[in-house]
């Protein structure tokens, strides 16, 4: 009798994962865009660092830190004549210990679908199923204590599987630019795309919060997709609270709002 090989039932086993995730995000797509009720969203703390300072920051974090979050999807909302009045409910979640799998190096094809898996099964040891994530994006917000002028890496939202990762300064004055970061992500886990071009500047128009404003510099407002304000064709500013941000007409097309 012969027997399969681990060779051959790797791939077949990985294959049926896929089919199994596939299905489940057909599911979440539907359900996390439908708006007819709030999209629940927890916020998972870790010391990415192990820092004391970090460690003392995150103890002061509360359901309140991101309170403006809400208010400010309810805000959009409204400026976008979408009839739910409370789009998204953000709350603390419980501490992790560990930190995600960091992404691959290797950007190819097989390199990035492995690491996602490994990114669920993380998600799933530190945060089990214990109720349905059809309409719950999980987002984990890895803090650092920092360093001058070196910026953090890059954070990631994903609409398979609803889940962001985020990596942010654990200072209270970084509080609100991280809740812009926060809200950036969550909207890429309901399909909202990046609007910014290589340079990492806001793309005109689709990078422009009011592409039709006359003059169109400075532009007052950034593209919650791109997080800067426009001054000038090159040259923009990070915004510092999601007071300075909004979304556009684009952005809200992509994430279903429209009655």
């Amino acid at each position: 009798m012969k027997v399969l090989s681990f060779d051959f039932l790797r791939p077949l086993m990985l294959l049926c994962v896929l089919f199994a995730t596939g299905g489940m995000t057909v599911h979440q797509m539907v359900y996390s865009r439908s708006w007819h009720e709030p999209l629940e969203v927890l916020i998972y703390p870790i010391n990415a660092d192990s820092s004391l300072i970090t460690h003392n920051y995150i103890n002061t974090l509360s359901t309140d830190t991101f309170a403006e979050i809400d208010e400010w999807f309810a805000a959009e909302a409204r400026r976008h004549q979408v009839s739910i009045e409370q789009p998204v409910s953000v709350r603390l979640g419980k501490r992790v210990e560990s930190v995600p799998p960091p992404l691959p190096l290797d950007q190819g094809v097989l390199h990035t679908v492995l690491w996602s898996l490994k990114l669920r099964l993380w998600v799933f040891l530190n945060t089990p199923d214990d109720e349905s994530n059809l309409r719950r994006v999980r987002v984990f917000v890895a803090y650092y204590e920092g360093e001058d002028d070196k910026p953090l890496a890059h954070s990631i939202g994903l609409q398979r599987g609803l889940i962001g990762v985020v990596n942010a300064f654990g200072h209270k004055q970084q509080t609100r630019q991280n809740n812009i970061i926060i809200t950036h992500e969550i909207l890429h886990t309901v399909g909202a795309s990046d609007k910014y071009n290589f340079f990492g500047g806001p793309e005109f128009p689709h990078g422009y919060a009011n592409p039709h404003r006359q003059p169109l510099y400075p532009q007052r407002y950034a593209e919650i997709m791109v997080g800067r304000i426009p001054t000038s064709a090159y040259t923009s500013y990070m915004a510092t609270s999601l007071k300075s941000v909004r979304m556009n007409t684009l952005t809200a097309s992509e994430i279903a709002w429209y009655d």
